[in-house]
């Protein structure tokens, strides 16, 4: 079923939906508190540092699932129209977040878009990972949900404070760890390149990624291309994330003598509680490059 009809269909539905809650909870608030929706698990930890349990975060692509090629649900149609505040990576990022805006009719709905303002290089909208530009995402989040719900200003400018905080503490931490790496194998080949900022702020080089766009498997000749590289610039591995088929990482890596690594996480959080909120994720991930390339 195309985007198009789905939308159709979740507009239909609402009705139905909204007939059969009897919860008798207000528009846009869950047991009592506020709902906040966010597109992606990442950005749903960024932004409970913020809110702590004062608001109800929402998270629209589920953990597991990449932001990039997801394809949206009736269900989200009418959570993003019972909300009153919606916040974004932007850049690129969320191709599909448009028309589920417009499906679900909301014109209350206030939208923050995370990216906007700050520096996107060659159109890559995977700002977050890199944690000194996390941090201003954390600002405008703030600065967002201060507006939203300006009874909780000190909770959240308190909480800010110590996220801030903390991401400072884990920017120091991962560049330290990166310093362990012999700078020759500070190389690396990704599945797709969410790692540009990450990688030009702690020192590490990208050569090639093996999927260009999302959804679009690269041809033999480019893959070879790749093996190419990674044998010339004696790469140590190529690295991917759970939410993708690691065959063309096996591939290449087989091809290349080198190592594969499959569980770095970027787009989404893990199931599994080392990587279940974003400061922990970005720590798990560091440790594993520097296990790969040290």
């Amino acid at each position: 079923m195309g985007f198009e009809r789905r939308i159709l269909c979740a507009v239909l539905a609402i009705a139905l939906l909204a007939a059969c809650d009897h919860g008798g909870s207000a528009v846009g608030t869950h047991g009592g508190k506020p709902i906040v929706i966010t597109t992606m698990s990442t950005l749903a930890s960024l932004i409970q540092m913020v809110t702590g349990p004062r608001l109800e975060v929402v998270n629209l692509v589920p953990v597991g699932s990449s932001p990039e090629d997801y394809q949206p649900t009736p269900q989200d149609v009418y959570r993003l129209r019972a909300a009153r505040l919606l916040i974004e990576n932007g850049a690129g990022l969320e191709t599909w977040i448009e028309h589920l805006i417009e499906g679900a009719k909301n014109d209350r709905l206030a939208i923050v878009v995370c990216a906007d303002g700050l520096p996107i290089k060659d159109g890559n909208p995977h700002l977050w990972m890199d944690p000194v530009l996390a941090a201003k995402y954390l600002v405008k989040i703030e600065a967002a949900v201060e507006r939203f719900d300006p009874r909780g200003r000190a909770v959240y400018r308190a909480n800010l404070r110590r996220s801030r905080a903390r991401l400072a503490a884990l920017d120091r931490s991962v560049r330290a760890k990166i310093a362990t790496i012999p700078p020759q194998n500070r190389t690396m080949i990704v599945f797709h390149n969410a790692w540009q900022y990450y990688n030009d702020r702690y020192g590490l080089r990208t050569i090639g990624a093996i999927e260009l766009s999302p959804g679009q498997e690269p041809n033999p000749r480019y893959l070879a291309g790749l093996i190419g590289l990674a044998k010339q610039f004696r790469v140590r591995a190529v690295f991917a994330e759970p939410e993708y088929s690691p065959k063309l990482a096996r591939m290449l890596a087989e091809n290349a003598g080198i190592k594969v690594v499959t569980d770095l996480y970027d787009d989404s959080l893990g199931a599994d509680p080392r990587i279940g909120d974003y400061v922990s994720m970005i720590s798990y991930d560091t440790d594993v490059i520097v296990g790969a390339l040290k």
